[in-house]
């Protein structure tokens, strides 16, 4: 359960966003400090599952073959071969426009090394390197999952921004999912809470409120 107040800041953002007619992205702003992050050691890189899951559709493409890639039409965006991977390792176009489109990537482990040799050069550089299904994973499973996974990257950058969820969600769920990030954050940083500098939060076309975590 989100502290109060993380749901105040949440509220906040929600209420003083001007109507839309159309669904709005809830997204955090977190800043870094005390970090050299030329050192690629001191980035955040994370994928962290929230709990009250994205608000928003997720596109996820699965490289598999055979029952696998059968399982995986029922939950994935677009399910492709083998075949389709040679074909897009000629198509550099194509590649990048399906690296744009997607949110996530899931490959049988056996095709992992054909994507790197066909996509790498374009999925790498995106962070977008599938995530490997080992023989014994459900790929539905993996797939539902990740429908419900943002990505917290950093760079080399001291400010990041990740998706928490949407405004017609509760402040409630959004603040629980704000508080999975921070804690998460607070594990793995160096000097863990001493390492965030300010935090906020804010919709698409809204102003950012800050979050006293």
């Amino acid at each position: 359960m989100a502290d109060d107040t993380i749901v105040q800041a949440v509220s906040r953002a929600l209420d003083e966003s001007p109507p839309r007619n159309f669904s709005e992205t809830v997204d955090l702003a977190v800043n870094l400090r005390d970090l050299d992050l030329d050192d690629p050691s001191n980035r955040v890189d994370e994928s962290i599952v929230l709990p009250s899951g994205t608000g928003q559709e997720t596109q996820i493409v699965v490289f598999a073959e055979g029952e696998t890639a059968l399982r995986a039409e029922d939950v994935a965006d677009e399910v492709l071969s083998g075949d389709d991977l040679e074909d897009l390792g000629d198509d550099d176009d194509a590649a990048k426009d399906l690296a744009d489109d997607t949110d996530f990537f899931v490959a049988e482990a056996s095709l992992m090394q054909d994507i790197g040799r066909y996509l790498g050069t374009v999925l790498g550089p995106r962070g977008k390197m599938p995530t490997p299904l080992q023989p014994d994973d459900d790929v539905v499973e993996t797939v539902n999952r990740m429908k419900n996974t943002v990505q917290l990257r950093s760079g080399d950058r001291r400010t990041f921004h990740t998706r928490v969820g949407a405004d017609d969600m509760d402040a409630e769920e959004i603040a629980d999912n704000i508080d999975v990030i921070i804690r998460r954050l607070e594990a793995d940083l160096e000097k863990g809470p001493l390492n965030l500098d300010t935090i906020y939060v804010k919709t698409t076309m809204g102003p950012a409120v800050e979050v006293d975590a």
